[in-house]
């Protein structure tokens, strides 16, 4: 297990996890979603990285209004 820190919260892991997998097991959605690892904006592409120890995580949704 690691242990990463996701939007403030700091959680354990498999270090087999990649953000995708995250994502997923946390309820985000998939589409509208935009992911940083620390404080670096993370392309779609590259979410199949597994997370590393220590790495903080955050995790920004669109939001629709009027």
């Amino acid at each position: 297990m690691i242990t990463i820190t996701i939007n403030d919260e700091i959680i354990e892991v498999d270090e087999q996890t990649t953000v995708s997998g995250l994502l997923e097991t946390r309820g985000f959605p998939d589409k509208g979603v935009a992911v940083a690892l620390d404080w670096s904006v993370l392309p779609r592409s590259e979410w199949d990285r597994t997370l590393a120890d220590g790495v903080r995580v955050e995790v920004v949704t669109a939001v629709q209004g009027g």
